[in-house]
């Protein structure tokens, strides 16, 4: 079998072609001037300026919140020392003898056992997406669906604060600048919706939905506690990355029927599109964004080569479930992520994707019609009656109705919670639908106000992310060898990828209600 293979008609082209493009590559002009840039670049002053920055220390460890969360750590210690002075701890330890004694002769349980509870948290954080589905759509069990979310949150709260209890996590000491400005953006969310609420009964869902995954970062942040649980985390990801790749090329080999509204007419070669379990296509697209670098990371990072042969496989299913969304702004996502990735880890990526996405318009005519109806009368009348262009006009005249400054209102208009519950009576000239723009969204509903500091949230999130990937191990060198070797075992990796992916995910959401 091993030899048909080697023999067939297909891999020798296949290699042909890896073999002269990897020939060309060596004596490209790109070649050559990415040579010359990371020469004269690691002598540059822009060099050493990039290094002195970003080695430079966190100003979180000096500021008034981080003494203030050191004080909260000593106060949840002491309350813990008074703990396990009781007869509740003694039993707890008892109830945990008694439990490894039964899980030490059983193999599921065994099993169970290879991962903390901690890690277990970090796990279900990862697989939100599957839990979720299971809960609201298979059992559908909606009161469940409706509380899970925040009591899963308080459960992780309550394990990160238990660890403390125990001296057993220093959790609270593990401030970042990015707090204090996720912190400040809540607390002017908080502000507008006190402040500016025509309708209360949908004020506190529209700020709910807006800052509850931020305190996701939070939690998260403090339940990672080494390299071990970063790992479990990564590798849930991944498997999560699995599941969504294969079930969208599931669904796209049986034609799964999704709306006609996904489509236009004059893009009739489109007979699909894939979703998974999210439900939207443009979703999918988004997650793919935004975990497909970490497969690309897996590729440069594991040194066994079986690894590597399993994360590229990854890498082409996610690929390629990516393009049966039909999702265009996931595709821009996807294009900056790698094109982000390429500059942090190997040049040649930018001149593979230039082929691959030349190779694809040249030979998948319901993509090639898919991009080129942008840029038809057709695309641009539709825009105005009921598309983009209609929606994003609709929604800055309602802005502009009102007090620009403190928006429409938290919930009223543009994202989930106004489509839920449309409180206005719809007319002839008014009516609701989703903005299909995140940042005109948050606009509409919070004002300049609120879009001035969101602004000021994601400019953190870059440029910490940047401070992140200088901070993180050691750099990328141009050494003799390939790249996906000379990046084996760097834990920078998986930071650079984390920044492809959400850079891509932030240039989606410019086409779509993606957070």
């Amino acid at each position: 079998m091993a030899e048909w293979v080697h023999n067939s008609l297909l891999i020798r082209v296949l290699l042909a072609v890896v073999t002269a493009f990897r020939g060309w590559w060596r004596q490209s002009f790109l070649r050559r001037a990415l040579d010359w840039l990371e020469k004269t670049g690691d002598q540059s002053l822009s060099r050493r300026l990039w290094l002195a920055w970003g080695n430079s220390a966190d100003a979180a460890q000096n500021s008034v919140y981080h003494r203030c969360m050191g004080r909260l750590r000593r106060c949840v210690e002491h309350l813990g020392d008074i703990f396990r002075q009781g007869l509740v701890w003694r039993a707890l330890l008892a109830v945990e003898r008694y439990y490894l004694r039964i899980s030490a002769g059983s193999r599921v349980l065994s099993l169970i056992n290879r991962l903390s509870a901690r890690q277990w948290l970090l796990v279900a954080f990862a697989w939100y997406l599957p839990i979720e589905f299971i809960i609201r759509d298979s059992l559908k069990l909606y009161g469940l669906a409706s509380v899970w979310e925040e009591a899963f949150m308080a459960l992780a709260v309550a394990a990160v604060l238990w660890r403390i209890a125990l001296r057993r996590s220093r959790a609270l000491g593990r401030e970042t600048v990015l707090d204090a400005w996720l912190l400040l953006f809540m607390a002017v969310g908080f502000f507008l919706m006190c402040f500016n609420r025509p309708f209360p009964q949908v004020a506190l869902p529209g700020y709910r939905i807006v800052v509850q995954y931020m305190l996701w970062y939070f939690i998260v942040l403090r339940l990672l506690e080494d390299d071990a649980d970063l790992k479990v985390l990564l590798a849930s990801f991944g498997l999560l990355l699995v599941f969504l790749a294969l079930h969208g090329v599931y669904q796209y080999a049986v034609g799964v029927a999704i709306p006609d509204s996904w489509t236009t007419s004059t893009e009739a070669g489109v007979r699909t599109r894939v979703f998974s379990l999210t439900g939207s296509p443009n979703i999918l697209g988004s997650l793919l964004v935004l975990l497909t670098p970490l497969a690309a990371a897996g590729l440069y990072y594991f040194r066994d080569r079986r690894a590597k042969w399993a994360c590229l496989a990854l890498v082409l299913v996610s690929m390629l479930t990516l393009l049966f969304t039909f999702s265009r702004g996931a595709w821009l996502g996807m294009m900056l992520a790698v094109a982000l990735f390429s500059l942090f880890v190997d040049g040649r990526l930018l001149a593979l994707m230039a082929a691959a996405v030349a190779a694809i318009l040249a030979l998948v005519p319901s993509i090639t019609s898919r991009i080129t109806f942008l840029f038809s009368t057709e695309y641009a009348e539709a825009a105005e009656i009921g598309g983009r262009a209609y929606r994003w006009a609709t929604g800055l005249r309602l802005l502009h109705e009102g007090n620009p400054w403190l928006g429409f209102g938290l919930g009223m208009f543009g994202g989930a919670v106004a489509m839920d519950h449309k409180l206005l009576d719809q007319t002839e000239d008014f009516f609701y639908f989703y903005m299909d723009n995140y940042y005109l969204k948050t606009l509409v509903e919070m004002g300049y106000i609120g879009f001035i500091f969101y602004v000021l949230l994601l400019i953190a999130v870059l440029y910490l992310g940047l401070k992140a990937i200088q901070k993180s191990d050691a750099p990328f060198k141009r050494l003799p060898g390939d790249a996906l070797a000379r990046a084996e075992g760097n834990m920078r990796l998986w930071t650079v990828a984390i920044f492809c992916g959400v850079c891509g995910v932030l240039l989606h959401c410019y086409f779509e209600n993606v957070f």
